[in-house]
């Protein structure tokens, strides 16, 4: 938990920190096509080009064609399921976990917790039928080809102690509108992977052209599609949700005209694009299990018994905890769902030593615990070194200057507690005594006051905690509705904080 909050303490200080650098580039209007210059710092020479370009000619200095190819994505395991059904569908890592256990449950998904992108051998021979069988059950697909190449998902050395997350065979009889929404919806993200995985590539043929306007430079790319393969799945996927999120699509999905090198085109527009730098972006959940996921994986050794933070199993769970135990809050942005640390959360990894806030000691623990299991290590020595940690930790902490005011800031002393002679302190619900062990109040909302249509104020509770008694005006009489003047005198019992009135007898006060 405590590498997991630092990760997203550590973002957030590169965004505050972050300051835009704006940049400049001119975009020129070609017959069929628009080409763009590298960026530049200034204005005035961005301008200075535009104008050097506007009614002119360029020439087609160089044009590259290559062949490309795009393999499907692998199957998912469930920390990939959970970071797409966060980006896709807008669900909670928990979630995702409690919908996909469900589905295992009524025998429509394989076991959830599992890290593996891949199937067995063994599996290969049933695949087609499996595929045909999903394809079947899903609507998105009507009109798109399926083909199943099983020997892009089968490899028997990644998988572990469970192959990645499909869709059983139940899934012919199911009846799939019966399910509750977030159950089907993750069925039909399942599906769409498994149908995907083992489609054709995505083969498509990228132009890079080259132009030159009075010395400068200015590309453009394009494609041409020549196979959609497992792409087209996944745009007719999308085209059937009610709210899809844009594909992480290319600019150069458009197809380039035929250009030849030594060609010369008319400058038909120019003009000078702005833009700025931008800052890192919020964690959401899915960027954040992906995050844990390679944290500190540079670091660690080879032999590391696990890497990253937490396992697929447990890592919504983490989240979930730093929710409710307050550290992380979920704030919704446009489309998206942030992830922000409290105020809490920055002070306490402003002090927590460094080594606790590092993921290289979960992965170090992990590697101990393998050691136990294997008997190479006793659970005793492992305890020892623990113990010897906490002793030098503790030992050698420096205190952070100014660290008391982080997680408790000072607040304005209003008087002396009548009853321990602590300091009161007024708080959002009312005054009171700093001193943990005594229980001396005055609420804001306490029924004495609130009949006199009152609320006791700092100036009435300092005086009252200085003198015993407070002149108070526009007190409300219950009885006769209308506004009076007296003295408020506070009286404490020990247990209890009472008041009652009194009243100037020269003036005739009464109620």
């Amino acid at each position: 938990m405590s590498p997991t909050l630092a990760l997203i303490v550590q973002r957030e200080a590169e965004i505050d920190a972050f300051k835009p650098v704006p940049f400049y580039s001119v975009a020129l209007d070609l017959p069929g096509f628009t080409a763009a210059s590298a960026r530049m710092d200034k204005k005035a020479d961005a301008e200075q080009l535009k104008t050097a370009c506007q009614g002119g000619t360029v020439t087609v200095k160089q044009v590259e064609r290559r062949d490309k190819s795009e393999k499907p994505p692998a199957l998912y395991d469930l920390t990939t399921l959970q970071r797409d059904a966060n980006r896709l569908l807008g669900f909670t890592a928990q979630q995702t976990l409690d919908y996909l256990q469900n589905l295992y449950e009524k025998k429509l998904c394989t076991y959830p917790r599992t890290d593996s992108r891949y199937l067995t051998s063994d599996m290969a021979e049933g695949l087609p039928v499996l595929v045909n069988l999903v394809a079947n059950a899903m609507l998105f697909r009507k009109g798109i080809a399926i083909s199943c190449d099983a020997a892009a998902v089968i490899n028997d050395k990644k998988v572990t102690d469970h192959h990645a997350v499909i869709p059983t065979r139940n899934i012919r009889e199911a009846d799939l509108s019966a399910l509750p929404v977030g159950e089907r919806t993750i069925l039909e993200l399942v599906a769409l992977r498994l149908l995907c995985a083992v489609a054709p590539p995505y083969i498509y043929d990228e132009t890079s052209v080259t132009v030159d306007c009075t010395g400068a430079e200015f590309t453009a790319k394009g494609r041409t599609v020549k196979q959609p393969g497992w792409r087209a799945l996944d745009a007719a996927y999308r085209a059937s949700m009610k709210s899809a999120p844009e594909q992480d699509g290319n600019s150069e999905d458009k197809a380039l005209p035929k250009l030849a090198e030594g060609q010369e085109l008319p400058v038909t527009g120019a003009a000078v694009k702005e833009g700025k730098t931008t800052p890192p972006k919020h964690f959401t959940e899915d960027t954040l299990l992906s995050a844990m996921e390679t944290a500190g994986k540079d670091d660690m050794p080879e032999d590391a018994e696990r890497k990253g933070l937490g396992t697929p199993a447990t890592r919504a769970g983490i989240l979930e905890k730093l929710v409710s135990s307050g550290f992380l809050e979920r704030k919704k942005s446009k489309k998206t769902v942030q992830l922000l640390p409290s105020h809490d959360a920055i002070s306490l990894i402003t002090v927590l030593p460094e080594q606790l806030q590092s993921p290289l000691l979960t992965a170090e623990w992990e590697y101990r615990l393998g050691e136990i299991e294997r008997g190479e290590l006793t659970p005793e020595d492992f305890m020892a070194e623990i113990t010897a940690m906490l002793k030098e930790l503790v030992g050698t902490y420096q205190v952070i200057k100014g660290s008391e005011y982080l997680f408790a800031p000072p607040r304005e002393v209003v008087g002396k507690c009548p009853r321990c002679g602590g300091e009161i302190a007024e708080m959002q619900k009312g005054f009171f005594c700093q001193d943990k062990s005594c229980n001396f109040a005055i609420w804001k909302n306490n029924n004495w006051w609130a009949a006199k249509r009152k609320q006791p104020t700092k100036a009435i509770v300092a005086a009252l905690l200085k003198d015993g008694r407070a002149h108070v005006a526009g007190l409300y009489s219950e009885k006769s509705g209308k506004t009076y003047d007296a003295t408020v005198v506070l009286e404490d019992t020990g247990q209890y904080v009472n008041f009652k009135l009194e009243f100037d007898r020269q003036k005739g006060g009464g109620k």
